[in-house]
């Protein structure tokens, strides 16, 4: 899920580009609750600006520390049994040779290196805290990021394979201050009860310059002969393969300070790269080109929305940048009067925008469309006077599922906050949960009529996502994607998303089944894990070479909840139903996580 959504607020702390807090408190404070105005008349005594490094410096600062340290007590959140393989794992100082190795590398598979994200929170898990305003907590998103990476190494000769594991926090800036600390510090600021979270939200911004800690959900990708991860600067950082180190800000001349980035797109044909993000204040989301050669924002542009709209990913066409404008929103004036900060509304309206590579707001085609959450894109492309979107479309958000209930009749539960009473379920499905599951759906959006038709492609059977394709076909028209399959029971039961399996799209077949829940429908194939064994960070690796564009493997992160152990599959995706070609089994358990990418790149050298 995810759920790669950067959903950590950061504020520029520069006073020139954005208003000090006071001058924020002027213009907010008579919308407050009458109950509030005392705190912004106390915070409006503290000579307190977001110039993070002075704050730190002065008495103010000191005391304000001790003040929040003195209000909010952290506590540990509740881990079910079925959700240990979510807890986080120790930093290894140095990698590791694997030799537990079933089956056989394929001789034509690539050089080079698997990395996967996930959260990896610090201090033993994810905190919730109380405090005389209220409870709040991390969802299971957040926490410190960590990478983690597996290396193909064939040696300069072509002979033997050797694999190697490593895996390393992203050192962000907020996860050097708590390093440095040696105790939770940044207050959950995104669920719970609405006066905590508010006041969370602000003593974050006071103490940090940002409002929430970094995520976890930290995208790593090649681009121009480089690899670069998306974290804290909402740019891609260039990063040293084999040390998982940041080596570079990319902060173009500190013109770009959007949070929430989370999908970097790269066009078809010339190479740029199509990066955006969404931010809580004014503009909401904006988007912007870097130049092939990664050294330049060449374009950037508002696209002035009246909303934030917690957009997770962007398309790209050949000529066209594809915007999800998706009724999941933040608002702090929401969350300032008494209702959630994250919300997804199904009765308010769903976009999707068709926005010229070098446009800005006035040039964006809107097409209204049927509610949803869509959190990612399987692809986009051009198709005579239609722009074809393909996503994994759900009816309602999990990031804002329980965000309605009642605090003193729920309880936290390894981040997500759990009812500890029988829950009605709609008559309408088969539980509440089948509207969080998302499926393979498309649009075609018509540039010539403005005409916007939608179909689910391949039923309500399967819950698909975590979308991949063969990324030579990125942005134009495609036969095959990938994705990985839902586990339904294990899901519910442990309030977190499980995937027992992967799925194989056939865009261009239809389903022969028989039955009424086929009829239309694309084909789909599956290879199934059984047991209680689950994956997360599955991605395509290209076959050099190949004719075809399915012409390669899946490569992805296992855990086997009966044995506790983890692995890495690669299933040969032209014989997708048979055995994966090859396990690699890791000594030490591999938590779960989000998105993975392979980096072909010979390590010999």
């Amino acid at each position: 899920m995810a759920f790669t959504s950067k959903m950590a607020f950061r504020m520029n702390c520069s006073a020139q580009s954005r208003p000090s807090l006071l001058e924020n408190i002027d213009r907010v404070k008579t919308r407050f609750p009458s109950s509030y105005k005392p705190l912004l008349k106390g915070l409006q005594q503290l000579p307190v600006q977001l110039d993070v490094p002075k704050c730190i410096k002065n008495a103010s600062a000191k005391l304000l520390d001790a003040f929040v340290d003195s209000t909010f007590q952290f506590a540990d959140q509740r881990v079910l049994p079925s959700q240990s393989n979510f807890g986080p794992v120790d930093e290894l100082n140095e990698p590791f040779v694997i030799t537990s190795i079933e089956g056989k590398i394929p001789d034509d598979f690539p050089e080079g290196v698997y990395i996967r994200n996930g959260p990896n929170p610090l201090f033993g898990g994810l905190k919730s805290t109380n405090s005389i305003f209220g409870k709040t907590a991390h969802i299971w998103i957040e926490g410190e990021g960590m990478l983690h990476a597996l290396y193909f190494d064939k040696g300069g000769d072509g002979g033997s394979w050797t694999v190697r594991y490593n895996n390393k926090y992203v050192e962000t800036e907020t996860f050097k201050i708590e390093k440095q600390r040696n105790k939770p510090s940044f207050l959950p600021a995104i669920e719970g009860s609405p006066p905590a979270i508010l006041l969370a939200y602000l003593f974050n911004m006071l103490r940090f310059g940002k409002v929430n800690k970094d995520l976890s959900n930290t995208n790593v990708f090649e681009h121009s002969g480089k690899f670069y991860s998306i974290s804290e600067n909402h740019l891609p950082q260039e990063i040293d393969i084999f040390s998982l180190q940041t080596l570079r800000d990319w902060d173009i001349n500190g013109t770009w300070h959007r949070p929430f980035n989370s999908h970097p797109k790269i066009a078809p044909g010339t190479g740029e790269l199509v990066v955006f993000g969404v931010d809580a204040l004014k503009p909401y989301m904006e988007v912007g080109i870097v130049s092939a050669d990664g050294k330049r924002l060449v374009h950037k542009a508002d696209l002035k929305l009246n909303r934030c709209t917690l957009c997770h990913d962007i398309g790209v066409t050949e000529r066209y940048n594809v915007i999800m404008d998706f009724p999941l929103t933040i608002d702090i004036m929401r969350l300032i009067k008494g209702g959630p900060l994250i919300k997804f509304d199904k009765e308010d309206y769903a976009r999707i925008g068709i926005m010229p590579r070098y446009g800005d707001a006035d040039s964006i085609r809107w097409f209204e469309v049927e509610p949803n959450c869509t959190f990612h894109i399987i692809n986009c492309f051009e198709e005579g006077d239609e722009v074809v979107v393909r996503g994994c479309r759900s009816l309602e958000s999990i990031l804002s599922e329980s965000l309605g209930m009642e605090l003193d009749k729920s309880e936290w539960v390894s981040g997500r906050l759990r009812s500890k009473e029988p829950v009605v379920q709609d008559a309408k499905y088969s539980s509440n949960d089948e509207l969080l599951f998302s499926r393979s759906y498309e649009w075609r959006l018509n540039m010539k009529t403005g005409e916007a038709v939608e179909r689910n492609l391949s039923g309500t059977k399967i819950s698909l996502e975590f979308p991949m394709i063969n990324p030579n076909v990125n942005g134009v028209k495609n036969k095959f994607g990938f994705t990985q399959t839902v586990h339904e029971p294990a899901s519910i039961s442990s309030g977190m998303p499980k995937f027992g399996g992967l799925a194989k799209l056939y865009f261009e077949e239809t389903e022969n089944e028989e039955g009424e829940e086929s009829e239309g429908h694309i084909k789909v194939e599956y290879h199934e894990f059984g047991g209680n064994t689950f994956c997360t960070g599955a991605a395509f690796v290209p076959k050099e070479g190949g004719l075809e564009e399915d012409d390669g493997w899946i490569i992805t992160f296992v855990h086997d909840e009966d044995t506790n152990t983890s692995k890495v599959y690669i299933i040969d995706t032209k014989n997708f139903t048979s055995e994966p070609v090859a396990k690699i089994t890791f000594p030490c358990r591999v938590p779960y996580g989000f998105h993975g990418a392979f980096m072909p790149i010979p390590l010999h050298n």
